[in-house]
């Protein structure tokens, strides 16, 4: 991040380093970066230079990392539906079918907080990461409600569902917060006054995934009328229908750099669209039963698909190829995510496992067992160092 000041006003900038890896020659990237930005000036050169190798050291970090059973914490009487990390890790949230949600301590494991208010199972969770101030939870009871972490002080509750609402995501600026309804719409809500900013209409179908880009000017919808529709998230209009799938949407995201989106569907493909245009440029196919969750690798570079049918697959974004398929568990992968440094993915399973892969090989690096029903949560925290992993035990286990 660079930091300067135009006309008297401070200013912010970013620059991407989406090519870095653990063997970048720095000084040739340095010079690089002050070819394309005048900001950085000869006296600042070292500077930067020492930065970006404190960047490629993170890359490198925890990656032979072995998890170890921290914690079993029984977190809920009823089914937990979903389990969410704040960015560092040192807290995370357990939504319920008995209408709370809980903040739990990493570290301790001791139960933080419990958000109490709504009149139905608490369904969707999230933290307005990387800032983690706020929670929003998303509610059978057709409401939203936008909480404090840390007094649990309920800020607002967001009505204007006429159906359970089933995902949410804030955007990446933390002001303005999303969700989506079995009542075919999304609605945007603004974090400040609580009102809502508009309504996103236009499918035909349940909106069962959201997810704003990297910039939060746009956002994209996923639904069970086999579409995804990209919006303008300052107005709500529609500016693409990504046409082609022929089953139910149940993922939909942005690329780091906003210039392609991942689409997964019960047809047992992955997509790929240009954002620009919403023209299809690939379609990834190999699984033999539905995929149930994907994701690119932060950078953008890889892609990673999970499927019914017990495997997960990583593609190439470059080449649009399989690399390498990942094969051991004994059951559906209903979740998949890779660590921020891109090294490892997480898969969870009906199988009653979660498990660790080499995102290059494909190789199971690490399976973690002791669950006694089906994984349906699994998140890393952005370290890479704790994992979090929810069940249908009624359980959430913490591996460090």
């Amino acid at each position: 991040m660079l930091e300067y000041e135009k006309h008297g006003e401070l200013k912010t900038k970013s620059i991407d380093l989406l090519d870095l890896g653990p063997s970048t020659d720095v000084s040739a990237l340095v010079e690089e970066i002050q070819k394309a930005e005048p900001l950085i000036t000869a006296s600042r050169t070292e500077q930067v230079k020492l930065l970006i190798q404190r960047l490629q050291e993170k890359l490198g970090q925890h990656s032979n990392h072995t998890f170890y059973l921290f914690k079993v914490l029984k977190a809920h009487i009823l089914p937990l539906t979903n389990v969410a990390l704040n960015k560092s890790g040192s807290c995370f949230i357990t939504g319920s079918y008995d209408r709370t949600c809980k903040l739990w301590d990493t570290a301790s494991g001791e139960e933080l907080n419990t958000l109490e208010g709504h009149r139905n199972v608490v369904y969707a969770i999230a933290f307005n990461n990387p800032y983690g101030d706020k929670i929003a939870t998303g509610s059978f009871d057709k409401t939203c409600k936008l909480w404090s972490v840390e007094t649990g002080e309920c800020y607002h509750t967001f009505r204007g569902h006429t159906a359970e609402i089933v995902c949410l995501s804030f955007n990446p600026q933390s002001t303005l917060v999303a969700t989506g309804s079995m009542d075919t719409t999304a609605k945007l809500w603004n974090i400040q006054n609580g009102e809502e900013v508009c309504t996103l209409r236009g499918h035909s179908g349940e909106v069962i995934s959201l997810s704003f880009n990297t910039s939060g000017d746009r956002i994209i919808t996923g639904s069970f009328d086999h579409t995804v529709v990209v919006w303008d998230a300052d107005t709500g209009r529609k500016v693409h229908i990504l046409i082609g799938h022929c089953a139910e949407i149940s993922s939909a995201l942005f690329n780091w750099d906003c210039s392609l989106i991942l689409t997964g569907s019960m047809d047992k493909t992955c997509m790929l669209w240009d954002a620009t245009n919403g023209k299809c440029v690939a379609t990834l196919t190999g699984h033999d039963d539905e995929i149930l969750d994907s994701c690119f690798d932060y950078t953008g570079k890889l892609i990673a698909t999970a499927s019914a049918d017990g495997t997960a697959r990583i593609f190439s974004v470059a080449t649009r190829k399989c690399i390498a398929k990942l094969e051991g568990h004994e059951g559906e992968i209903s979740k998949i995510s890779f660590n921020p440094q891109g090294n490892r993915l997480l898969t969870g399973s009906s199988d009653k496992t979660a498990r660790i892969w080499d995102a290059q090989t494909g190789q199971c690096l690490q399976v973690l067992e002791g669950h006694t029903d089906e994984v349906f949560s699994c998140t890393f925290n952005y370290k890479g160092n704790i994992v979090i992993t929810g069940s249908k035990d009624n359980t959430c286990r913490i591996w460090r």
